[in-house]
């Protein structure tokens, strides 16, 4: 059933300028998510998001308060029984603005403007992670993440896999022995294609902001352009890379170990939070059966 069905009248009472039928809804792997014509209402997927929805909306208070270059929404109204995931959800403001789609990049001139805005949006995180406001008000990357990270999934999605599934993943857990523990950028977490937002102005898109900030922390930017290069691609990626001030000759293999990561961070918060759908949908290339494995004359 419709989160506009079983919610409408809350809809109705949260979003007045909009009819319930035509508001747009679009999955997220924690929050489901509808969007009104100047707000928009987050309802946690899980039991373990709806807990986290109050840490969600201090989170936005937080950033509202840096000069960050652009916008971030806006916590308007948190409300429902916290821990209940069918009443609790977080009003927000809605930035304008749409995802842009990859195929936008082909034409070369949207694909320089667009690249130089993100090197920009970059260039303001990094900028903003040097600031001591931002310093008191947004967590450090724990020391040692990776390692835990990579204990968690063998011991909780390795037994999941199968034979050659758990090969992959180990050849990609290996990689992030080389990653270091850097805490000098405000690292969104999650900037992939569908967490920014875009409008077009005279045949070209002009940046107008930046959603779902759960999981920021000054860490290392690696990350976030990691998760640009697996929305966009390579090519787009070292378009990037091009504009921005990189000094650290060591960023592209950071950026290598982290996207490997990425199908498994996927099923590792699934697990955590209960999401069968996502779990199965972050561990589909661990648990596939190679032919070796299903080959009974071996």
């Amino acid at each position: 059933m419709s989160v506009r069905t079983t919610h409408r009248a809350l809809l109705s009472s949260l979003l007045p300028n909009d009819s319930p039928d035509d508001l747009a809804v679009r999955e997220g792997q924690f929050y489901t998510v509808v969007v009104g014509s100047d707000r928009v209402v987050c309802f946690p997927r899980t039991r373990a998001a709806a807990i986290r929805l109050p840490e969600r909306a201090a989170t936005l208070h937080s950033l509202a308060s840096l000069d960050l270059g652009f916008h971030t929404p806006e916590p308007l109204l948190l409300g429902g029984a916290h821990g209940d995931e069918e009443a609790t959800y977080l009003l927000l403001s809605r930035i304008p603005g749409e995802p842009l789609e990859a195929e936008a990049l082909n034409n070369p001139h949207v694909a320089d403007t667009v690249a130089a805005q993100y090197a920009a949006l970059l260039s303001d995180l990094a900028r903003a992670g040097t600031d001591k406001t931002a310093q008191a008000v947004i967590p450090p990357a724990p020391e040692g993440q990776w390692r835990r990270f990579a204990e968690n999934v063998r011991v909780k999605l390795l037994p999941l896999m199968s034979d050659g599934g758990r090969l992959q993943a180990e050849r990609e857990l290996a990689a992030l022995d080389i990653l270091p523990h850097l805490t000098r950028a405000v690292v969104h977490g999650d900037l992939g294609a569908e967490n920014v937002l875009w409008e077009w102005t005279d045949g070209l898109p002009h940046l107008s902001g930046v959603l779902d900030w759960d999981d920021v922390t000054l860490g290392d930017p690696a990350e976030d352009l990691a998760a640009i290069g697996a929305s966009y691609g390579p090519e787009f990626l070292e378009r990037i890379l091009a504009l921005g001030n990189w000094s650290d000759h060591g960023l592209t293999t950071r950026i290598a170990a982290i996207r490997g990561t990425f199908a498994l961070q996927q099923a590792l918060y699934a697990l955590r939070d209960g999401d069968k759908e996502e779990l199965a949908d972050g561990l589909a290339d661990y648990t596939l059966v190679s032919k070796t494995e299903n080959d009974p004359s071996r």
